[in-house]
């Protein structure tokens, strides 16, 4: 006689574990599991949230993955990487301010602590504008341009047309080097005096650019080169 689901062990239900034992309680795979809802005739959801996570070369490899990479692994289509997919960037974005959590920038590493999961795994440069209010607190970001795998190219104009939509006071620039060395380049101390110059101009003062990666960066403040 076949097992029941009420019959198999808690650890085999993972949706009755979270309400049992909370969210936390729950592996990786099990998160997983719920997302994608179901398996298939031939295999458990678990066993397949299993499986993609074996797929993976870090588990941290999630964050970056793409629709075309889900609907590659068997047992996953439309659906189940659409979930996934939301989950994730929902998740991305609950790291991130909003207009109303009043995060102060009081140096270069909150900034860091704040974008760091934005940037993570990108093979291809992402430039962010942080807008600022008088109190130096967050009023929003934008993302105003993707690169190519070692090149960000972004015009002055670009940057200080979406600073006076938001309202800002004064901005800091953020963007990352998907190497990991975080050494500024001359494009990027020429990029950063372009900028200083349209700051000047439009009364809208550069405090930093920060170049990043998952685990360091480099502040043009904290050096000087400002």
């Amino acid at each position: 006689m076949p097992y029941k689901i009420k019959d198999l062990p808690l650890d085999e239900r993972p949706r009755e574990k979270l309400k049992e034992k909370g969210a936390e309680s729950l592996s990786n795979e099990e998160l997983i599991a719920i997302l994608l809802r179901c398996g298939s005739k031939n295999e458990s959801v678990k066993d397949l949230a299993i499986r993609l996570v074996k797929s993976l070369n870090h588990f941290e490899d999630l964050n970056s993955i793409s629709y075309q990479d889900l609907i590659k692994i068997n047992g996953i289509k439309e659906a189940k990487a659409i979930s996934l997919l939301a989950a994730i960037e929902l998740g991305k974005r609950l790291t991130l301010p909003n207009k109303d959590s009043k995060i102060k920038v009081t140096n270069a590493q909150i900034l860091h602590e704040i974008f760091k999961l934005k940037i993570l795994n990108l093979k291809q440069e992402k430039l962010f504008a942080v807008f600022l209010n008088t109190k130096n607190e967050i009023i929003s970001y934008e993302t105003i341009f993707i690169g190519t795998q070692n090149k960000s190219v972004a015009h002055p104009r670009e940057i200080f047309h979406a600073a006076i939509k938001n309202s800002a006071v004064k901005i800091i620039i953020l963007h990352n080097h998907p190497t990991g060395d975080v050494t500024p380049s001359i494009e990027d101390i020429q990029f950063t005096k372009n900028l200083i110059k349209t700051g000047e101009l439009l009364q809208i003062p550069v405090l930093d650019h920060l170049i990043i990666s998952e685990k360091d960066y480099f502040s043009f403040f904290d050096h000087h080169m400002l």
